[in-house]
């Protein structure tokens, strides 16, 4: 862990503003080094506070409890899914798009840890660690879903396609790639998500003779 990033004076009283903000960011910031360097069990309480001289009472005044810590931890490391280009064939787009998702999974393990702690994480032991659990599900699945819905609800797509369910075609489409990361059976590649669109459109690939909804 790298102690010397994380040297900062004891931070008790948080009353003013600024020093709110400047005692929470530090607690973030141990927080996420203590998760890169050791994994989820590496992030307590105890070892928070240490490493970011914070207070465990200015601590509990941030995040009620170690699971909402982690999941604003969780949140603040999660990078962003680049929509792809807004020209061109819908199958080229759909496999770009899928592709940058897959160099997502393997260049950002975090991110596949955070979809497992999220999924198979420890049950929570209060109502406000459910709400924080599921409000950071659903951060992950709209930054998921808002590239992919917006290129699946587009007029070109509605066209090409027949009706889906969106939730489905997510499924679909991305679960390949998070079981393929999360078991370690392979590392899906360009042609690998050319396989997957191209499945995918050959399934919903609306007939010459259906109408368009």
């Amino acid at each position: 862990m790298e102690r010397d990033a994380l040297e900062f004076p004891v931070d008790d009283d948080d009353d003013v503003d600024p020093r709110r903000l400047r005692s929470r960011t530090r607690l973030l910031d141990a927080a996420t080094t203590l998760l890169s360097a050791g994994g989820i069990e590496a992030v307590t309480i105890d070892a928070v506070t240490k490493a970011s001289k914070v207070a465990r009472t200015t601590l509990y005044r941030h995040f009620s409890s170690s699971t909402q810590l982690l999941a604003a931890t969780f949140e603040r490391l999660l990078p962003q899914v680049h929509p792809p280009p807004g020209t061109g064939p819908l199958r080229d787009q759909l496999i770009e798009l899928l592709s940058r998702q897959a160099t997502l999974f393997q260049e950002a393990p975090l991110h596949v840890t955070t979809l497992a702690w999220v999924a198979l994480g420890p049950t929570p032991n209060s109502t406000q660690e459910t709400y924080d659990r599921h409000a950071l599900r659903t951060r992950i699945v709209d930054q998921y879903r808002q590239p992919f819905d917006r290129l699946l609800q587009s007029p070109k797509a509605r066209a090409d396609l027949d009706e889906f369910d969106p939730q489905l075609i997510l499924c679909q489409l991305v679960g390949p790639l998070a079981f393929a990361r999360l078991t370690g059976l392979r590392a899906i590649d360009r042609q690998d998500c050319e396989r997957i669109v191209d499945d995918f459109l050959a399934a919903h690939r609306r007939h010459a003779d259906e109408p368009a909804t």
